[in-house]
């Protein structure tokens, strides 16, 4: 019998990014790149690039809350990539790059708001976290060549200059959650 998955969903700028860092978290079976809290339904890539949906790039991750949990995976989220930008992330600028979470549970609800006030408390980050916390109402999976996309294109330069900081900085802090190949 397989074991029922969880499964958390975050956004924090480019979907290519964040999937790429959770694909690696031992406990994580695997990461969905999508769209979410958006105002129109089954929306497409182009569509969400003009950032008139109101939709986030997001990620669903699902995970084996035995080997990982929820405020785990809220750590490594807030810990690669800038929750204090209101609708951006480094040079992607727009509300489909905002930093959110959507809570799958009222259990995730509070435990992000504890989190982001434990991080506000002890002034983790310079500025105000902006990161919205908003219940998740549908997800869209994103076209097949936006999945897996950082393992599928390494060389490009984007993954390069954007996605590697992220790798390398997982690698530093966070070496006793990765997945061993």
């Amino acid at each position: 019998m397989k074991k029922e998955l969880q499964v958390a969903t975050f956004a924090g700028g480019c979907f290519w990014c964040t999937e790429a860092v959770f694909d690696r978290l031992r406990g994580v079976e695997h990461v969905v790149s999508g769209y979410t809290g958006g105002n129109i339904k089954n929306p497409a890539y182009r569509e969400i690039c003009t950032g008139r949906t109101g939709h986030a790039e997001g990620i669903q991750i699902f995970y084996d809350e035995d080997i990982i949990g929820f405020t785990e995976l809220l750590e490594v989220f807030f810990a690669t990539h800038d929750p204090t930008t209101l609708n951006r992330q480094g040079n992607d600028v727009g509300t489909q790059y905002r930093s959110a979470i959507f809570y799958n549970t009222i259990a995730q609800k509070e435990a992000s708001e504890v989190f982001i006030s434990a991080l506000e408390k002890e002034r983790i980050f310079a500025n105000p976290i902006v990161t919205e916390i908003t219940e998740l109402d549908v997800f869209y999976n994103a076209e097949a060549d936006h999945q897996n996309f950082y393992n599928a294109n390494k060389e490009q330069p984007y993954c390069q200059f954007v996605i590697n900081p992220k790798i390398k900085k997982l690698n530093t802090y966070y070496a006793n959650k990765l997945k061993t190949t």
